[in-house]
């Protein structure tokens, strides 16, 4: 759940004392990213900067506070259109680690042109069920279902909004 803390009557939080990580700064802009007559490719920095800012579904904090995403973990190919973000859950049997990818697949599929091909997944190795959730991640149709689901996409669309 988003927000200040468990609702009432709600089951107990998995992990209730995540560690907290410092926030990385802001991203200094240069001459060249603000001149418009230049093209602007699209990198590792830019994507982490979509991401970094997501709500985590249990707890007031964000993906990048819970270091659930990493700049070192993103990757991309501009040239050939691929975005590639490996993400981190907190325990290795988080139950909110299919919403967490899904999130972060609608904020870059939101933000980045469609040429681009999105792969989000697991750090090998941090999930229970990495490769279960990474099936689901990768295939069109359970993502483009679980988007259909209204309950399912308004947790997303709070995932996704500012903070308050």
């Amino acid at each position: 759940m988003v927000g200040p803390g468990p609702v009432p009557g709600a089951a107990p939080l998995e992990n209730a004392n995540p560690l907290i990580y410092r926030r990385s700064g802001e991203r200094p802009v240069t001459a060249r990213e603000e001149d418009d007559e230049l093209p602007d490719a699209i990198d590792d920095r830019e994507i982490f900067d979509l991401i970094r800012s997501i709500n985590d579904p249990e707890h007031p904090l964000t993906l990048e506070e819970l270091n659930v995403v990493e700049q070192v973990r993103v990757k991309v190919n501009d040239a050939e259109s691929t975005v590639s973000v490996e993400f981190t859950p907190t325990i290795p049997h988080c139950s909110m680690a299919t919403l967490i990818g899904l999130s972060i697949k609608v904020k870059l599929l939101r933000s980045l042109p469609e040429r681009f091909k999105l792969d989000v997944h697991i750090t090998p190795g941090t999930h229970a069920s990495e490769h279960a959730v990474n099936k689901q991640l990768a295939d069109k149709e359970r993502v483009a279902a679980a988007l259909e689901n209204s309950h399912l996409l308004e947790v997303v669309n709070q995932c996704l909004s500012a903070r308050s």
